[in-house]
């Protein structure tokens, strides 16, 4: 049974319209290839899909570059001249720029000052005034944060002096505060279960003040782990 004409408009389905348009793309792309491979023609075809997607293909033995200039030669038309001439104008801007930012820079250190006008060095007094400025108040920012983190070593290195007063204080009321000075049973205990695991312990005995800690029963060694 032969197919029905086909009848050529825009498809409104967009799920279609991709379907249809990957399809046909590929069976132009096969074309292409049969006529480079019969004909050993040079063809070059380039596809923008809907959404914007370009697709492209070319002959295997011909480069882009060469492909466009032999297009550029039979015409005798040169595309390129166009984009190389903005390209020589952005150039020169450019350069005008680097020429103004460094004369800038040389009136700044004060050099070649002697072409400018009283108005200019007028503008030029302020803009290094408000420059100044802004690197002061940036400089006292970085001075106050440096202050602020020095006052805080300093508190901690003076709360460590407190507790090591304190500590000192202690041992001279009590010369066995820290130590174990039971029988040794405790101590020992601890020493073999430290030598088992393999870990640096010391053991230090708590000292104990008022009457409900002594009849609280509990025990009064503590282990503490060393810093490696």
């Amino acid at each position: 049974m032969a197919r029905g004409k086909i009848q050529i408009k825009r498809i409104e389905n967009i799920t279609n319209r991709q379907v249809t348009y990957s399809k046909r793309r590929n069976g132009l792309f096969k074309k292409a290839n049969e006529l480079t491979v019969l004909c050993d023609a040079k063809v070059s075809i380039i596809m923008l899909s809907s959404t914007g997607k370009l697709h492209e293909y070319i002959s295997p033995s011909v480069t882009r570059k060469q492909l466009l200039d032999q297009y550029q030669k039979t015409l005798g038309v040169d595309i390129w001249n166009t984009h190389y001439e903005r390209m020589q104008e952005q150039l020169k801007k450019l350069r005008d720029v680097n020429k103004n930012l460094r004369l800038e820079i040389r009136q700044r250190m004060g050099e070649h000052l002697n072409n400018l006008s009283f108005e200019e060095l007028v503008n030029l007094d302020q803009d290094m005034d408000n420059a100044l400025r802004v690197i002061r108040e940036r400089k006292y920012k970085v001075i106050a944060n440096q202050t602020e983190t020095y006052k805080k070593k300093v508190r901690n290195v003076q709360e460590i002096h407190r507790n090591l007063l304190h500590e000192l204080s202690l041992r001279e009321r009590d010369p066995q505060y820290g130590l174990v000075v039971d029988d040794g049973g405790d101590y020992e205990q601890v020493i073999d279960h430290n030598q088992n695991r393999g870990t640096r312990m010391f053991a230090l005995r708590l000292q104990q003040y008022g009457q409900s800690n002594l009849c609280s029963g509990g025990s009064d060694l503590t282990t503490y782990h060393l810093l490696e």
